[in-house]
């Protein structure tokens, strides 16, 4: 659901969004999936989109009808330019290679071209599926690894700057940035900021500009 609703979002300000990596869920839905957003401002206002979302629906798949509560954590790294020197050490890294799957790679050829790079010093682990080549894969998810380092030492900075705003902790488990309601009750709201919104499927059809508006106010206010 918030795969879809990125994705509106994206269309309807006319960004490009790619897939570069895909992973279904079990049974159903989508367990993960990597998105490169492009477009002006791209990361300027999808950031405000970090952290844990709720969601609180009677599940499709519980034959006695109950409410069930859900969680989906929500992570967004700029994209690190040519002219920041990041840094990594080959033997820092672990390239694991395997076969492509989902969206991601349907239209890729059904060999070992997907890439996983576990970054060891950070435990960080980013992978790339999209393309037909372990090289052009290597080459995507590398990109994608250093913007995560590089937003790494940014927080850093961010919080020694202000001490009382810890990003780290929107993004905790029972810390939840923004609830959606389905019942008993419809309602999509901002914890951050107490912006509420009754159309939650107007929100979920991608039209999160209201949210992301409240949310930088507040937060750069």
């Amino acid at each position: 659901m918030l795969l879809r609703m990125y994705t509106r979002w994206a269309e309807n300000n006319g960004f490009r969004l790619d897939y570069l990596d895909y992973l279904p869920g079990d049974e159903a839905g989508v367990k993960s999936v990597t998105l490169q957003v492009t477009g002006e401002y791209a990361y300027g206002l999808l950031k405000s989109e970090r952290g844990i979302h709720r969601l609180i629906r009677i599940s499709p798949f519980d034959s006695s009808g109950r409410r069930h509560t859900s969680f989906a954590s929500v992570d967004v790294y700029p994209q690190v330019s040519d002219d920041i020197n990041i840094e990594v050490k080959e033997d820092d890294m672990r390239v694991d290679v395997f076969k492509s799957s989902g969206p991601g790679g349907q239209h890729v050829n059904k060999t070992r071209s997907a890439i996983r790079i576990t970054h060891l010093p950070t435990g960080i682990v980013v992978q790339c599926q999209s393309e037909r080549s372990q090289r052009r894969n290597r080459e995507a998810a590398l990109k994608i690894l250093k913007a995560k380092l590089y937003d790494q030492e940014m927080k850093k900075l961010e919080d020694e700057r202000q001490e009382k705003y810890a990003a780290k902790d929107s993004i905790a488990w029972g810390s939840q940035i923004r609830t959606y309601p389905l019942h008993s009750y419809r309602l999509v709201k901002d914890h951050r900021n107490n912006t509420e919104i009754s159309d939650v499927d107007r929100v979920l059809d991608g039209n999160i500009d209201e949210l992301i508006r409240n949310y930088l106010l507040y937060r750069h206010g």
